[in-house]
């Protein structure tokens, strides 16, 4: 059974190194007074803390840990508590070299930076298990602990003799028989036959990347081998403190793309953890696009963290301020820290933590935010608005038993398919864009403030009216069944341009789609025009005219109905957008990238067809202005978000109450200034 996070309240709070400040003890002391002044109610403690835990082989030291469980517990306050396997301490990495990772061209790391040792190693396993079993033994019955924090943001690989060695047997696992790997991996070409599994070697600059399949596969084994050494490294926990949920954080994608965190397969990742959390750093106030438009990106990576485990989850770390690792390190205007953590709030979170509670004095990240900077002051401006944001919790505790609303449309992201898209050796590595695809087919349900799940091929898809599955290049024959059997028991499904070209082995399928996927569409994929920037086609629909970017599908039209045409080139008069009748439902092929009022002006109609769009108390013009809704039997939370740094104003239908001033508001025109955050209830 699952171990749930037992906690009434929001959580608000973060990274905490009072390991730092031993040697300045009246500043862990003002430190805890300064935490009671912001509402900050949570601690995440001994994130790369091992070598304050363990100085010496065997010797421990958990005084200090044992200083701060007492004075979080004096202010009736939670500790989230880590385990420290991040980084490694450097008398392990001295005394076991084997425990230090080994680079895709065979050297091996000196010690230094975290995350540089092998998941592989028997050695580092047994000692992660000492020093989490020390841990759960010390703290796993103190009233504060509420949740583990399982090391800190899993990635990277490591290319030594252990880890080939577990790739090797990983691979006789799936295929069994050379015979079958040589045929899934189609290594007759350039004679890449194998004839014996210690030939078998992971993909490298240096050796070979010939073989799609073997590439795929090794990312694959990188998230199972992570998710060994995780289920590994929990196991004392499990054994001793099994009511402790637990949790590590993901990542989302970096900015500008802002994709999803590429080295993992995190929706396999999640079926590991007890509650998702997630760390979110949008780079808010920069100088390329709107705030609106980041907005939804951000609102996308949300739903992402929601829909791994389709329930709640946490910001596990986040700034107050700034960061010190975007390309421009800009911290956020005043009210931006409002808007951002409450739109986090609005689409399932249950905590705002912070990276760092407590500025580092020196290294790396000493100029990344903090609530408590080198000014040790809480008279700064990010004080003062992380203590907003305390408040504003504080007040939202009704809300804190709610979950985002429930979802009618559904976006297919897989990870086979992006990882083998990017490695398709065709179409134009500058515009493939999968996430950015999926960006842009999400951004009229957010603007029109209709509710997204982000959904693997592994999802039930009859919760939705509607699935869209954008670029599915690498789809299983299994889950072609799934489409056409969702479609056929009354789903409405959209396709688009290059789907369904290879199989799961990374193979092409031959003859044509295949059955399952040309009976949902009604027609039959020819081929895909790669188009030069500078190139574009057009599409005539909905008495309009479109220009057409990067990528056409030329189609055949089987059963499907035509509802748009190519108007240039070759296949002027050709279908670029069908619908099919297959069963009780339809399905629609969207057989061109085209500019974004395309998509605006389709799914709109697909809005009012499919009754998409909810009946909310509160009316908005622009999609600056975002409407996000929590809910629970029968009641309901509307979080009023104006992005934009201008004032903005919304009609509410009937009277209703402002959750964080607790004013009474009547019906009408109801004002937002910029970056504001109104939260209403009936």
């Amino acid at each position: 059974m699952t171990a749930q996070l037992n906690v009434s309240d929001f959580l608000h709070g973060g990274d905490y190194n009072p390991e730092q400040w031993l040697d300045h003890p009246e500043i862990i002391d003002q430190d805890f007074n300064f935490f009671k002044e912001a509402n900050i109610n949570d601690v995440t403690l001994g994130i790369f803390s091992w070598a304050q835990l363990e100085p010496e082989e065997g010797k421990f030291d958990f005084s200090w840990l044992d200083d701060i469980f007492d004075r979080a517990e004096a202010q009736n306050g939670h500790v989230i508590l880590a385990t420290p396997s991040g980084a490694k301490p450097r008398w392990l990495a001295e005394k076991y070299p084997e425990v230090l990772r080994t680079n895709e061209d065979g050297s091996k790391n000196i010690f230094g930076e975290r995350h540089n040792h092998c998941y592989t190693s028997p050695v580092y396993r047994q000692k992660v298990q000492e020093i989490n079993r020390k841990l759960a033994e010390r703290y796993g019955h103190r009233k504060s602990l509420i949740l583990w924090h399982i090391s800190n943001e899993y990635g990277g690989s490591c290319y030594c003799d252990l880890c080939q060695d577990a790739f090797r047997d990983w691979l006789k696992a799936k295929y069994h028989t050379l015979d079958n790997l040589n045929r899934a991996y189609w290594a007759k070409f350039w004679s890449h036959t194998y004839t014996s599994w210690d030939q078998v070697h992971s993909p490298s600059p240096l050796g070979d990347q010939t073989l799609l399949g073997l590439n795929l596969d090794w990312k694959r084994f990188v998230t199972d081998r992570t998710i060994d050494f995780y289920e590994a490294e929990i196991k004392p926990l499990r054994e001793l403190t099994p009511n402790i949920p637990i949790t590590t954080n993901f990542m989302g994608g970096n900015p500008p793309e802002s994709h999803v965190h590429y080295d993992l397969d995190y929706q396999k990742f999640a079926q590991h953890v007890d509650i998702v959390s997630w760390d979110s750093y949008p780079n808010w106030a920069n100088d390329y696009e709107s705030t609106a438009h980041l907005a939804m990106k951000t609102a996308l990576m949300n739903d992402v963290m929601r829909s791994l485990k389709h329930q709640n989850y946490l910001i596990m770390e986040s700034t107050p301020s700034q960061v010190n690792w975007h390309p421009y390190n800009r911290a956020k205007l005043p009210g931006m820290h409002q808007m951002g953590s409450l739109q986090q709030v609005a689409h399932g979170a249950d905590a705002v933590n912070y990276f760092q509670l407590h500025q580092s004095r020196g290294s790396s990240e000493m100029f990344h935010g903090a609530v408590i900077t080198h000014q040790l002051s809480d008279k700064t401006r990010i004080f003062k608005e992380v203590a907003q944001v305390g408040q504003d919790l504080v007040n939202l505790k009704p809300a804190k038993a709610t979950h985002y609303q429930s979802a009618k449309v559904a976006i297919v992201y897989d990870y086979d398919n992006m990882w083998a898209l990017d490695d398709s050796r065709n179409y134009s590595n500058e515009t493939k864009k999968y996430w950015r695809t999926i960006q842009e087919h999400y951004q009229y349900f957010w603007e029109h403030d209709i509710p997204v799940d982000l959904i693997s091929t592994q999802d039930d898809l009859t919760p939705y009216t509607l699935v869209i599955d954008p670029m599915h290049f690498m789809m299983s024959e299994a889950f072609t069944e799934k489409l056409r059997d969702y479609v056929q028991q009354g789903g409405h499904l959209v396709g688009t341009y290059m789907t369904g070209i290879v199989d799961k082995n990374f193979l092409a399928y031959l003859g044509g789609w295949p059955q399952a996927l040309h009976d949902v569409y009604g027609v039959e994929f020819q081929e895909t025009t790669t188009l030069y920037p500078k190139q574009h086609n057009h599409v005539a629909a909905f008495d309009k005219t479109y220009t057409v970017n990067d990528y056409a599908d030329t189609v055949t039209v089987d059963t499907a109905q035509s509802l748009a045409t190519y108007q240039d080139d070759f296949f002027a008069g050709s279908s670029a957008l069908t619908k099919n009748t297959c069963g009780k439902g339809t399905a629609y092929y969207v057989a061109a990238r085209t500019e974004e009022a395309f998509l605006e002006d389709f799914y709109d109609q697909l809005a009012d067809e499919f009754s998409l769009k909810p009946d909310l108390p509160i009316e908005k013009q622009g999609p600056t202005v975002s409407i996000q809704v929590r809910e629970k039997a029968g009641q309901q939370f509307f979080f009023v978000i104006n992005f934009s740094e201008k004032p903005a104003t919304v009609t509410t239908t009937k009277s209703l109450t402002e959750v964080l001033s607790g004013q009474n508001v009547a019906a009408g025109t109801q004002a937002l200034k910029p970056f504001d955050v109104k939260v209403y209830t009936v």
